[in-house]
């Protein structure tokens, strides 16, 4: 099978090439950006040298669509919304990893990214790939609208939550981490080294754009879900998220209660890791595609404490994408990214 990856430049792209690189069931076609083509990949990244030869070209959708099974958009907000239904009506299926097509309503995403959204028909023909979680038949699918990396840690910790309704719906708290490379390659004051460092900083208070991401998918699961107080900082970090979600419990329960029922959530889920009786740290998903959970009752207050780390380039987006590609090609699930984390 022959894949396209359009925004190679970015992180995120980078991964996809790392990753896709390696599988065994798929080859890179083509890779492309928006500017600097004609030259090699390993010019932004020296250290895809001797791995990729493949030249940054500009996307000639016509000429993809005669060419590739599958595309990959790892571009920035805005841009695959014109891309990928260009794509899918040439017959050419597409993994979206911006945030184009996550958001059904049209007005929340005009109101949180601040730019107009795709057209309805495409939006309702998107599935939403949060792997673990899709009750479509993803082989059907032809638009897969790769979740967010915040999104990805918060929602695989509070799905059996909000499944089950053991949560107050209306009160839902949750405190997330990410590294640096969660802000892209571009550098900014806010990134660079000396700002970052030994820091500790918050960000995009009541303003970050995956708000409404986790809310819509939290609805669907439950309608009687209110909004999310969700609140993001960085961390001194290259990779990693850390989201811990703080939440009341309708009635009292253990934390060994809790502990089963995600376990029992998640038993064919190979990616999923629960932890018991200790918590996980971001260090020990690095690299890899797994999520370690971890869950916890206080008794004293009645509130239950979910700790979810992942890669956010990795199962926070690239290694996702290609856990979604799997599926809607029919390979095993773990073909390709069923790699250990790096460690130390």
């Amino acid at each position: 099978m022959k894949v396209a990856i359009i925004g190679a430049t970015g992180y995120g792209g980078a991964e996809l090439v790392r990753i896709l690189h390696r599988h065994p069931k798929v080859s890179i076609h083509s890779i492309h950006a928006t500017s600097m083509h004609g030259e090699k990949l390993s010019t932004v990244f020296p250290h895809m040298q001797h791995l990729i030869q493949d030249t940054l070209e500009e996307a000639d959708l016509d000429q993809l669509a005669k060419e590739v099974d599958i595309v990959f958009t790892a571009t920035p907000s805005g841009v695959a919304k014109n891309i990928a239904p260009l794509l899918v009506e040439k017959g050419v299926k597409v993994i979206d990893l911006s945030g184009d097509f996550r958001i059904n309503n049209r007005e929340t995403y005009k109101e949180w990214y601040k730019i107009n959204a795709a057209e309805q028909e495409k939006l309702d023909q998107a599935v939403y790939g949060l792997t673990e979680w899709v009750e479509k038949d993803l082989q059907k699918a032809n638009l897969i609208a790769n979740p967010g990396c915040f999104p990805t840690a918060v929602l695989l910790g509070l799905a059996p939550l909000v499944k089950e309704g053991i949560i107050d719906e209306n009160m839902i708290i949750i405190d997330a981490k990410t590294g640096v490379s969660g802000a892209g390659k571009s550098a900014s004051q806010g990134t660079h080294f000396p700002e970052t460092n030994d820091n500790l900083k918050i960000y995009k208070v009541h303003a970050h754009q995956h708000t409404p991401e986790i809310e819509e998918q939290l609805q669907n699961w439950n309608e009687k879900i209110g909004p999310v107080t969700f609140t993001t900082h960085l961390a001194p970090m290259t990779r990693g998220i850390m989201a811990t979600m703080y939440l009341t419990a309708k009635e009292s329960t253990t934390t060994k209660n809790l502990t089963e029922l995600f376990q029992k959530q998640y038993k064919d889920n190979h990616f999923i890791r629960i932890q018991e009786g200790r918590f996980p740290s971001t260090k020990e998903v690095s690299g890899s595609n797994f999520c370690d959970i971890a869950v916890a009752y206080d008794e004293r207050t009645k509130r239950i404490t979910v700790v979810s780390v992942i890669d956010n380039l990795v199962k926070g987006a690239s290694g996702q994408a290609v856990q979604n590609m799997n599926k809607m090609l029919g390979f095993d699930e773990h073909e390709g990214i069923d790699f250990m984390p790096l460690f130390p």
